[in-house]
């Protein structure tokens, strides 16, 4: 039985409320632009999706993204940084902390309204401070609407990949729109996703009836499997990525294009092994030139602090999936720089 508590405003509304100041609507516009020339190869820098596995907390975030728009002013030759801020959290089992979307904070009950307000206002602030403008992973399409005007990239995870309404939702995203491979790691599953939102498509979407373009944008995220027994199975290795490579050449999709997760089923969650993984396919990028041009990137887990918890008592440590520390990150970033 559903119980309806409050009633949220349209994202019109909201926006109204909260906008993006002018002054940093060309700064998404240029990010935008930036992020999408990777993708499409105009650009041979490569991008790197780095941050906390989930933004639970206003100032840690805040004071993460200040140190990377820093050290992007070093690499922005080389790559193109983009902050994770993941605002919503799928949940393995359904239960557990979603993200601030549903509690802005933490160790409260769930209050959206406030978590939305909040979402925006922690976005904006990072434009400002950082000059860079974030990834969040799109867990609920139909929201959307509250944040599209700020995000540059969109991922769609693992477990959302095959659910026909993510497909249809990224076909008309204008940003690059990641798709993760499923659980199951199949390389069909995920370049049929790519193939549907990168189609043109009519759904009913919040009350109506909408048409789109498709988005060209749309690429693959390698994250990694998971067998029936619960072992992590990875796929960032050269004969995977080639398959991959293979796929795209057979499909006719547009823009070819792997973003390498490091972390989840890639490391087995083990966070320090995310150095490791991204030496790998960086040799990888430097031996054969097919896999140099299909490998646009990695996706990283990182925050201030090594490592998880399980409450939010250390600043700046994650309390989802445990992440690379910031020292540990820089070098990490710095030594990929020098070998792109």
């Amino acid at each position: 039985m559903f119980r309806k508590c409050i009633k949220i405003p349209d994202p019109e509304e909201i926006i109204a409320a909260k906008p993006l100041p002018e002054s940093l609507k060309k700064v998404k516009a240029e990010r935008d632009k930036l992020i999408s020339d990777v993708i499409t190869g105009k650009s041979d820098k490569l991008l790197v999706i780095v941050g906390p596995c989930s933004a639970h907390e206003a100032a840690p975030v805040l004071d993460y993204v200040e140190r990377l728009g820093a050290l992007n002013e070093k690499v922005k030759d080389k790559l193109t940084l983009v902050p994770r801020i993941y605002t919503n959290k799928p949940r393995t089992r359904g239960v557990g902390y979603k993200g601030m979307f549903s509690q802005p904070d933490p160790t409260k009950s769930e209050d959206i309204l406030k978590g939305i307000f909040a979402i925006r206002d922690m976005n904006i602030r990072a434009i400002e401070a950082s000059g860079l403008t974030a990834a969040d992973e799109m867990l609920y399409p139909a929201n959307m609407g509250y944040f599209q005007d700020l995000i540059s990239y969109h991922a769609v995870g693992a477990r959302s990949s095959e659910n026909q309404l993510h497909r249809l939702v990224a076909s008309g995203l204008d940003v690059p729109v990641g798709i993760k491979n499923p659980m199951s790691g199949s390389i069909l599953v995920l370049l049929n996703s790519v193939y549907a939102a990168q189609s043109g498509q009519v759904f009913k979407l919040n009350g109506g009836q909408v048409e789109t373009d498709g988005n060209l944008l749309a690429h693959s995220i390698l994250r990694g499997a998971v067998d029936g027994y619960g072992n992590d199975i990875p796929n960032y290795h050269y004969e995977t990525v080639m398959q991959v490579a293979e796929g795209y050449a057979k499909s006719g999709l547009s823009n070819p294009a792997v973003i390498v997760d490091a972390n989840h089923s890639n490391s087995g969650k083990k966070f320090i092994q995310q150095i490791r993984i991204c030496n790998e396919v960086m040799q990888n990028r430097s031996f054969d030139g097919d896999f140099r041009r299909i490998v646009k990137g990695f996706m990283i887990e990182s925050f201030i602090e090594e490592g998880c918890q399980a409450e939010d008592r250390a600043y700046g440590k994650s309390i989802t999936d445990p992440c690379l520390g910031w020292a540990d990150t820089e070098r990490l970033l710095l030594d990929i720089a020098e070998r792109v």
